[in-house]
């Protein structure tokens, strides 16, 4: 079993790995006290990376990841918790852009650090659709409205309940309820028998939106957009969803047209301690 080798030289036997493993696939040697995988090591490992992130003394490699191939945590670039407080609390779903394109070096970040996030059993399942191209966006913005129109056809108080009348109004009158004249539109789709894949997307959007922001970068959730990419053909067929996947969120981006000096007031949490 190669799947893990020690630097004895540099390991203090100190079990650390073994402790933070997720599957518990490490164990210390009774013998000689250096970590060892157990029998079923590959059919259990999630190659999640932590037994060679977490080893203090960068001793211990797997066979596709050393110390090296990791990313060092850098001092001073830690967030103060007040620093942090109003970072997130003024985080803001930005619904107005101005009319300026994001460098796709940039798009590419935000999708880089999407997939830092946590996932299920690290499965790691998203796949990423981007639309670059503004009138690309409104283009399938548009398909939206065509199946909105449809829907209020069929179906006039459900339509009505879930806002379709007025974002088929406001397009009718030249506003952008869909994609709220975004210039960039991602979208995050999986596997639609993927346990998780809801989850996992959401928190890889989340991800995508918060470090948006801390680049001077807006963002927010395009609803619509997403529900119908999975119920209306034309739109699914347009992006090149695949048949077998669903689309699990997607997110406008651009460059806000307007700053927040200050920060609303959110409910209290709602909340039972046993």
């Amino acid at each position: 079993m190669g799947f893990i080798t020690v630097d004895r030289e540099k390991c203090n036997q100190d079990g650390i790995c073994a402790s933070e493993c997720p599957t518990r696939i490490i164990r210390m040697d009774e013998k000689e006290g250096y970590p060892i995988p157990t029998p079923d090591f590959e059919d259990f490992c999630l190659k999640c990376g932590h037994c060679v992130s977490v080893c203090p003394t960068e001793a211990l490699r797997l066979d596709w990841l050393g110390p090296e191939g990791c990313t060092t945590v850098k001092k001073g670039l830690e967030m103060t918790p007040e620093q942090a407080e109003q970072f997130l609390r003024n985080r803001r779903s930005i619904r107005t852009f101005k009319e300026k394109t994001v460098p796709r070096s940039v798009l590419e970040k935000l999708l880089e650090i999407g997939c830092s996030a946590p996932s299920a059993k690290n499965q790691q399942p998203w796949h990423w659709i981007v639309v670059l191209e503004p009138a690309q966006v409104r283009r399938l913005a548009a398909m939206v409205i065509d199946a909105m129109k449809m829907f209020i056809q069929s179906s006039p108080e459900e339509a009505k309940t879930m806002g379709f009348h007025r974002a088929v109004a406001s397009w009718d009158e030249g506003y952008d309820r869909i994609c709220r004249g975004a210039p960039h539109l991602i979208v995050v789709h999986a596997d639609r028998n993927c346990a998780f894949g809801a989850e996992d997307s959401a928190l890889a959007l989340s991800l995508i939106d918060l470090y948006a922001t801390s680049i001077g970068l807006g963002a927010c959730w395009a609803g619509y957009f997403y529900k119908t990419a999975n119920a209306y053909p034309p739109l699914s067929d347009a992006l090149g969803l695949p048949t077998d996947h669903l689309a699990f969120g997607a997110m406008m981006i651009g460059y806000p047209k307007f700053r927040y000096p200050r920060i609303p007031v959110r409910n209290r949490p709602r909340v039972v301690w046993k």
